[in-house]
């Protein structure tokens, strides 16, 4: 208990320095938002894999489909390597960079505006981004619960509101470069953490060829698959078909998510983007791979402490149970491990929030038109605000994990991904389309919830995502010629890739 106390105490210490250090670079809104657009590659690549895997990848989701897929569950951290990490650094990096910069847009919502010459664009898109990141900083909390039980035997309430006045604390002092630099610092923690962590596992169990032989012994109790053995050691597993929808939604999502296309914003050059693109995609190779890896052996944990009182399995009960078997000092790393995943992932969510509304949302609706000053106080007080009401989500969450992040990535990813990704690449793309698309996206998400078209709200994430890539071109071209972009704003406009 003293081993763990000290790691949680020099974990703090640690961020809290590092906020008030960068103090100095969050003197005006562009340090504050986007540290200045001077963050490096290797920061920014950090940056990026922090807030891409949180507690709900590593608690959540890999005990979730891990138990689901078996060892096929790996598949799920493949693709977020190659398509979330290195298609998107490869695509989207130069040209968000380079775009952002030319029509001076900090949010997506901003961006959205400028590039669409539309003032409501942007006020719509800012109160998607404010209404669909609570769900999802909510269930960062709660990825924490079990697993703060299971280390340190206290309700995990306390645990909560501890980490949200630390990640208040330095996102306030220090804007992005205190969380660029915290993500660095907690991006060495947890590729250290997972090697530990699986190598701790997989010794308890005899070793990988032991685990692997015990697992394929297991008689599956998947619909599709019931009753056969080695399924969960097979290369596709139990159900195929929903677990790409997994790899869709977790892997192509975080195209469309304004706390991780943001981090193309700040990076510094386009060789740092080359740099970057390697660095992120090895760290999401070992950070999602290993995660979702271990998670696949979650069957050989079963017992009691996993079950909730109706019968069923409690998903999230899963990688913590596996990880109680570890020595005192491998579960103070863990500890620190997912504290990392979870504040880096929860300083991006909250600065994202809080930025679009005071930039797209409050400063559009005020007559006199604010001086920074006055923007920063009040994307520190949105900051607080929205701290607050994840916290009171997060205290009393209304499903598990994997379902709140599925409709907050499903209906952010549905209604941005295409937009953005067209609008950098494509002069024709229309302002009608955009708005179909937001609405097909927010649409389908919220009306899947009461209507069940898709039995996972992950499916239906990844449906509306792959929808919205064929709904923009179909409608930009149907869209009647008087409403279609000014062909000489529009070259203006691309000129800047040509500089």
């Amino acid at each position: 208990m003293v081993v763990k106390i000290i790691f949680m105490l020099l974990f703090f210490a640690v961020m809290v320095a590092v906020g008030i250090y960068s103090r100095k670079h969050a003197t005006n809104v562009n340090g504050f938002v986007l540290g200045g657009r001077k963050v490096g590659p290797w920061m920014t690549a950090f940056a990026y894999g922090t807030s891409y895997f949180s507690a709900v990848v590593f608690i959540g989701y890999a005990g979730q489909f891990g138990w689901k897929y078996g060892m096929s569950s790996t598949w799920i951290g493949i693709g977020n390597a190659v398509i979330g990490s290195l298609l998107a650094w490869m695509v989207l990096g130069r040209r968000t960079r380079i775009m952002t910069k030319a029509v001076d847009s900090a949010t997506m919502p901003d961006f959205f505006g400028k590039r669409y010459d539309s003032n409501a664009l942007k006020i719509v898109a800012s109160v998607i981004v404010f209404v669909f990141l609570i769900p999802y900083t909510a269930s960062v909390y709660n990825g924490l619960s079990n697993l703060f039980e299971m280390a340190f035997n206290i309700d995990y309430r306390v645990c909560v509101i501890i980490m949200a006045t630390l990640t208040g604390v330095y996102v306030i002092l220090g804007g992005y470069m205190a969380t660029a630099i915290n993500d660095f610092i907690q991006g060495i923690f947890m590729l250290f953490g997972i090697a530990a962590v699986i190598i701790g596992v997989l010794h308890n169990q005899g070793g990988l060829s032991a685990a692997v032989s015990a697992l394929s012994q297991i008689e599956s109790d998947i619909p599709a698959t019931a009753g056969q053995v080695g399924k969960f050691t097979a290369l596709f597993g139990t159900d195929p078909r929903n677990l790409l929808g997994v790899v869709i939604l977790t892997s192509l999502g975080t195209w469309g998510l304004p706390q991780m296309v943001g981090k193309f914003y700040a990076i510094d050059s386009d060789k740092s983007v080359k740099i970057g693109t390697i660095v992120s995609t090895v760290f999401a190779v070992i950070v999602a791979g290993g995660s979702y890896f271990l998670g696949g052996f979650g069957r050989l944990f079963d017992s009691p402490a996993i079950y909730k009182a109706d019968g069923n399995v409690a998903f999230d009960k899963i990688v913590p149970q596996m990880l109680s078997t570890l020595p005192e000092i491998l579960i103070g790393v863990v500890i620190v491990l997912v504290l990392s995943a979870s504040m880096s992932t929860l300083s991006s969510l909250v600065l994202t929030s809080s930025s679009t509304l005071t930039l797209d949302l409050i400063q559009p609706a005020m007559k006199e038109k604010m001086d920074s000053k006055k923007q920063l106080l009040i994307m520190r007080i949105f900051i607080v605000f929205f701290i607050l009401i994840s916290v009171v989500i997060a205290l009393d969450p209304p499903t598990f994990i994997a379902q709140l992040m599925g409709i907050s990535w499903g209906a952010l990813a549905g209604a941005f991904l295409a937009p953005f990704l067209y609008g950098l690449y494509w002069k024709g793309v229309t302002k009608l389309s955009v708005w179909v698309t937001f609405l097909f996206g927010v649409g389908v998400t919220v009306a899947n919830m009461y209507l069940k078209f898709f039995a996972s709200p992950i499916n239906c994430g990844a449906f509306t995502m792959l929808a919205s890539l064929v709904l923009v071109p179909v409608v930009s071209l149907l869209t009647p010629k008087q409403w279609k972009p000014d062909e000489k704003e529009m070259n203006k406009l691309f000129s800047c890739y040509d500089k």
